[in-house]
């Protein structure tokens, strides 16, 4: 069976070859995560440095530390790295936090690629989306079809498993790295998005990470910070004096009341607060 599993496995890898072989020049929304950074990797490998590039998205949803890592992978691979300021923001139909905020934010950041492409001569447009993305929520697809955005992760039928996989045996550095979607996932929807609450959240969670938790989530309801971290994790957190410091942290951050979420943490909790089920992990 495991034999059976290792010629499926590079059976994908060499048509994701094929796939990447056949492109002129490929311009990859890139965001550091593992999705994208494995087929930025993979492309630079297959068809040179040179003839692609990373394209990443700047926003206030965006940690600085993903940013900056996607500008160090980006120079570490000798590709071009593009930063484009987006305004999803701005976009009334965004801010207001609908259940398929993604689709306005996917739809403003492959627009601007389309008006840069045309300008640099790109020829193929690509996400990190990869096959078990089809399975679960995201509105963002929708914006890709729009705007011909090509899947190649997808096409070749790899799935998040696999692409960790991938990502170990070309000793890429996000083949542990746990899902980080946008800071807005933070928001329940309905409640509109702003800059000082994405700042808020991105605050709360670095100072976490600083702490040792690598997976995380502050989830910000008004004046009210809900953290959720893996369960094995809860005793280590709430012990008095991590407490206190987490306490005086999130006062100083802008919160009034800081709670714990003692179910621990798991991607897509505010999908399923509307009734919507998740079926990979990492989605909100």
């Amino acid at each position: 069976m495991e034999n059976a599993h290792q010629v499926t496995l590079e059976k994908k890898f060499d048509r994701l070859r094929a796939i990447l072989s056949s492109i002129d020049l490929l311009a990859v929304a890139y965001s550091a995560g593992v999705d994208s950074t494995v087929l930025l990797a993979f492309a630079a490998q297959v068809m040179g440095p040179e003839r692609v590039v990373a394209v990443t998205a700047d926003s206030p949803s965006l940690p600085r530390e993903d940013l900056a890592e996607a500008s160090r992978f980006a120079a570490l691979l000798g590709v071009r790295h593009e930063v484009i300021t987006t305004a999803e923001l701005d976009n009334p139909d965004y801010a207001k936090n609908p259940n398929n905020r993604c689709y306005f934010c996917k739809n403003t950041l492959y627009a601007d690629m389309g008006r840069l492409a045309k300008e640099r001569g790109w020829k193929v447009l690509a996400s990190g989306t990869n096959a078990d993305d089809f399975s679960d929520y995201r509105p963002g697809l929708r914006a890709a079809r729009e705007h011909d955005i090509r899947e190649p992760l997808a096409e070749a039928g790899l799935t998040k498993n696999d692409l960790r996989i991938l990502s170990k045996r070309m000793d890429l550095p996000v083949s542990d790295k746990p899902a980080s979607p946008c800071l807005a996932s933070r928001i329940p929807y309905g409640e509109e998005v702003t800059r000082e609450k994405l700042r808020m959240v991105e605050a709360g969670e670095s100072f976490l990470r600083d702490m040792g938790l690598k997976e995380v989530r502050v989830r910000h309801h008004g004046k009210l910070a809900r953290i959720e971290v893996p369960a094995e994790w809860i005793p280590m957190i709430a012990g008095p004096e991590n407490a206190k410091a987490i306490c005086r942290r999130f006062y100083e951050i802008g919160f009034a009341f800081v709670s714990l979420d003692l179910a621990g943490f798991r991607s897509g909790r505010l999908n399923e607060a509307i009734g919507i089920r998740t079926t990979t992990r990492g989605s909100k």
